[in-house]
C-alpha cells in the first residue's frame, strides 16, 4: 500500500468545506480567501484522482468519493491532535509513566506519603511501583529499568547515580519478647553480643548490613549471623521463633507480631540513612517533578 502524502491543511480544508457545503463559509472559518481554498481542494482532488465535490451553481455536496474519504480525514486530523496534546501533557510532566523502585522497609516510612503527594500534584502520571532491595536497584538504575529509587543506607560513591537524603531514623533492637534484654526500656549494643543475628544477607544490601554490623564492630564484637532473610518482616519472623536478635531501623516496629519486642539501643547516635535515588542528569520531567515533591535533603 502506498503511503499517502497529503499536507495536513489540505485536509483540514477538506473536512470543513465538507461540513459547511459552501466554499464562502469554509473560506471565513478557516480564515483564508475563497481562492486558495478551491486550490487546497483541487491539490487534493489531484491526489485522490476523484472529484470529492460536485459543484453546481448555489450547490456544493460530496461525491461518493468524498463521503468515503470523510471518515478517515477526520480521523487523521483528531489522531494528530490527540497524539499532539498527549506530547505535549508528556513533555510537560503532567502525564506519563514513572517507574519507581523502593526497598519494603520504605513502606512504613516515607513511601505512602510521598506516593500520596505526588499523586494529588500529578494526577494524569501512571506510577508503576516496584518493590526491590537497595542492590537491585542500583543495577536496575543503570540499566534504565526504573527512573527513581527508595533505598536504604545509599552507597558513598555510585557513579552516574544521583542521591539526596529523605530522612535518618535511629536503629532498634528486635528481640523475641521471652528474650531477657526485652524487659529494658533500652539495650545496650554490647548485651546483644552473646545472642545470635538474623541479618538481611549482605548482597542485598551491602551499606545497610556493613552499618549493623559496624555498630557490634564497635561495641566490641562481630556478629555470630545464624540466619539470613531478604524482608524485614521475615527477619522479625524468625527472631519471634527465637532463632536470634536483630538490629533495624526504628520504622521497622510498625510490623505488629506478638511475640517481637523492640527496644530502643543505648548508642543514640547512630541513624540509617533513607534516600532517594536517580540517574545523574536525567531530563525526565517527571522525575525532575518527583525530586521536587521530595523536597530539599533532610539534615
Amino acid at each position: 500500500m502506498d503511503r499517502p502524502e497529503i499536507p495536513l491543511p489540505q485536509l483540514h480544508a477538506f473536512v470543513v468545506l465538507a461540513e459547511e457545503l459552501h466554499f464562502g463559509h469554509a473560506a471565513a472559518r478557516l480564515g483564508i480567501a475563497q481562492p486558495p481554498l478551491s486550490q487546497q481542494i483541487r491539490r487534493l482532488e489531484e491526489k485522490v484522482g476523484h472529484a470529492l465535490f460536485s459543484r453546481e451553481p448555489g450547490r456544493v455536496a460530496l461525491t461518493p468519493a468524498g463521503r468515503e474519504l470523510l471518515p478517515a480525514a477526520r480521523q487523521a486530523i483528531t489522531g494528530l491532535a490527540d497524539g499532539l496534546a498527549a506530547a505535549r501533557a508528556v513533555g510537560s510532566g503532567r502525564a506519563g509513566r514513572l517507574r519507581i523502585g523502593f526497598s519494603a522497609s520504605l513502606a512504613l516510612t516515607v513511601l505512602p506519603g510521598l506516593l500520596r503527594t505526588f499523586r494529588e500534584r500529578y494526577p494524569g502520571v501512571e506510577l508503576d511501583i516496584r518493590e526491590m532491595t537497595t542492590a537491585p536497584q542500583l543495577a536496575a538504575l543503570h540499566e534504565g529499568a526504573i527512573d527513581i529509587g527508595l533505598l536504604r543506607e545509599p552507597p558513598a560513591d555510585e557513579p552516574g547515580i544521583g542521591f539526596r537524603t529523605v530522612l535518618t531514623e535511629p536503629f532498634v533492637a528486635v528481640l523475641p519478647a521471652a528474650h531477657p534484654l526485652a524487659a529494658q526500656r533500652t539495650v545496650r549494643v554490647p548485651e546483644l553480643a552473646d545472642s545470635p543475628f538474623v541479618l538481611l544477607p549482605r548482597a542485598v544490601g551491602p551499606q545497610l548490613y556493613d552499618r549493623i554490623t559496624g555498630l557490634c564492630g564497635a561495641a566490641g564484637f562481630t556478629p555470630r549471623v545464624v540466619q539470613h532473610a531478604v524482608e524485614w518482616q521475615t527477619v522479625c519472623a524468625l527472631v519471634e521463633t527465637g532463632l536470634g536478635v536483630s538490629l533495624a531501623p526504628a520504622s521497622i516496629r510498625r510490623i505488629r507480631l506478638r511475640g517481637v519486642a523492640f527496644r530502643r539501643i543505648e548508642a543514640g547516635t547512630a541513624r540509617t540513612r533513607v534516600a532517594v535515588a536517580w540517574r545523574a542528569g536525567d531530563r525526565n520531567p517527571l522525575v525532575v517533578q518527583l525530586l521536587a515533591t521530595v523536597g530539599p535533603a533532610a539534615p
